[in-house]
């Protein structure tokens, strides 16, 4: 695979993979808006997202049974996947190309990537 061919598979995966996120969320933001239609916003009190939409596990694992706030938090999780797999596809295309440092140092990313997304913050 040529360097060329390499950025434009990389570019349509970052071009699907936030296209895909932004439906994701648009979805769950009309689902949102239909169900709190009729409900008066109340600005005095500031509820934070349930414990369960704060954390990557949470959220995938909610879907089996999806509200309109966690299929929001979904298509965010999305968007930040989507630099997480073109790393990924980085990986791949080093692996097949035998450049084994490129290997490493891309893998390294991928853990700290990992890292950052499994292990809660705050």
């Amino acid at each position: 695979m040529t360097d060329q061919q390499l950025d434009q598979v990389i570019g349509k995966l970052l071009r699907a993979g936030v296209l895909l996120s932004a439906a994701v969320v648009f979805a769950g933001g009309v689902w949102l808006l239909l169900e709190i239609a009729h409900t008066p916003a109340n600005f005095r009190h500031f509820q934070p997202p349930p414990a369960g939409l704060r954390s990557t596990g949470g959220i995938i694992g909610g879907l089996a049974h999806p509200n309109p706030q966690l299929v929001i938090q979904f298509g965010l999780l999305l968007l930040v996947a989507t630099p997480v797999a073109r790393v990924i596809l980085s990986v791949i295309v080093f692996a097949i190309q035998r450049d084994r440092l490129y290997v490493v140092i891309t893998l390294i990313v991928l853990a700290v990537l990992g890292y950052s997304l499994a292990v809660p913050h705050g």
